[in-house]
C-alpha cells in the first residue's frame, strides 16, 4: 500500500510540475489573443514557438545552443575540480583553512560578471574570456559546498581511521567523498545553473556566438520574436538540465531522499 501511495504521490507532484508552466503560458496566450498584451512586446507563446522551430530549421539556432553548452561544459571541467578539490582541503585541515578562508571570503562578493571587464583585458575578446568567467562562478559553488559537506562529517569517523592505520587517500576515498558527496553534488547543480546564466551574460559582450550573442543582437536589431525564442531556450535548457542531475541524483544518492 505504501508503494502504490508513493507511486501516486510521484505522478501527481509530476502532473504539477508539467501543469505549472502550461498554465502560465495559457494565460499569457489568452492575455495576448484578447489584446490584454500588447503582441508587439509580448508575442504569444505560439508565435514564440513557431519562431524558435523556424530558427532551427533556417537561422543555425542550433549551432549557437551547442556553443554555450560547450562553454560552460568547459568551465564546469577546469572550476569544479579546483574548487571540489580546495574545499576538501579547507574542510579537513586548519593550515588551508588558514590560507584559502581570507582570500575565499575577500573576492566571493565579487559579482562574477564584474570580472568580464579585466578578464577581457588579460585574455581579450574570445573563447577564453568567456570560459574563464564561467570558471570563476562555478569555482566558489564548489569550494564552498564542499567545505561546508566535509566540516559536517563526524570526527568520530577520523578517529576510528586514525586507530585503525587508514592511510590519508583511504580517508578522503572512504569517508571524505563518500560522506560530503551530497552537498558536493548540490554545488554541482548550482554550478550548472549559474554557468548558463553567466555565459548568456558574458556572450552578449564578448562572444560572436551562443544564446546570449543572438539575445544581445536581437534587441540590437529590435527583432522581438527572435529575443523570446532565446528566452525560451535558456528556459527550457535549464529545466532539461535540472531534471537529468535530479535523475543522477537520486541514483548516486538514494539515502538522502530515504526515510
Amino acid at each position: 500500500m505504501a508503494e502504490v501511495k508513493a507511486e501516486k504521490e510521484g505522478i501527481g507532484v509530476t502532473l504539477l510540475f508539467i501543469a505549472s508552466p502550461l498554465l502560465l503560458l495559457a494565460l499569457w496566450e489568452i492575455g495576448v489573443r484578447a489584446e490584454w498584451l500588447d503582441h508587439r512586446f509580448f508575442p504569444a507563446p505560439t508565435t514564440i514557438v513557431a519562431e524558435i522551430v523556424r530558427l532551427f530549421a533556417e537561422d543555425n539556432l542550433l549551432i549557437d545552443i551547442l556553443a554555450s553548452l560547450r562553454r560552460i561544459g568547459l568551465g564546469l571541467l577546469a572550476g569544479f575540480p579546483t574548487g571540489l578539490a580546495i574545499g576538501v582541503a579547507m574542510g579537513r585541515w586548519k593550515w588551508a583553512r588558514a590560507f584559502f578562508a581570507p582570500l575565499v571570503a575577500f573576492t566571493y562578493p565579487i559579482p562574477k560578471i564584474a570580472i568580464l571587464p579585466l578578464l577581457l583585458i588579460i585574455f581579450g575578446l574570445g573563447e577564453t574570456s568567456n570560459v574563464m568567467v564561467v570558471v570563476i562562478g562555478v569555482f566558489f559553488l564548489a569550494l564552498i559546498n564542499t567545505y561546508a559537506g566535509v566540516r559536517q562529517i563526524d570526527h568520530e569517523y577520523f578517529d576510528v581511521a586514525r586507530v585503525y592505520g587508514i592511510s590519508r587517500w583511504q580517508v578522503l576515498r572512504r569517508i571524505v567523498l563518500p560522506a560530503a558527496f551530497p552537498d558536493i553534488f548540490t554545488g554541482l547543480k548550482l554550478a550548472v545553473g549559474y554557468g548558463l546564466i553567466l555565459i548568456v551574460a558574458a556572450e552578449m559582450v564578448a562572444a560572436e556566438s551562443g544564446l546570449g550573442y543572438r539575445i544581445w543582437t536581437s534587441w540590437e536589431t529590435y527583432v522581438i520574436k527572435e529575443l523570446y525564442a532565446c528566452l525560451m531556450m535558456i528556459s527550457i535548457i535549464g529545466v532539461v538540465l535540472a531534471v537529468i542531475l535530479e535523475k543522477i541524483e537520486g541514483r548516486l544518492v538514494h539515502w538522502k531522499h530515504t526515510g
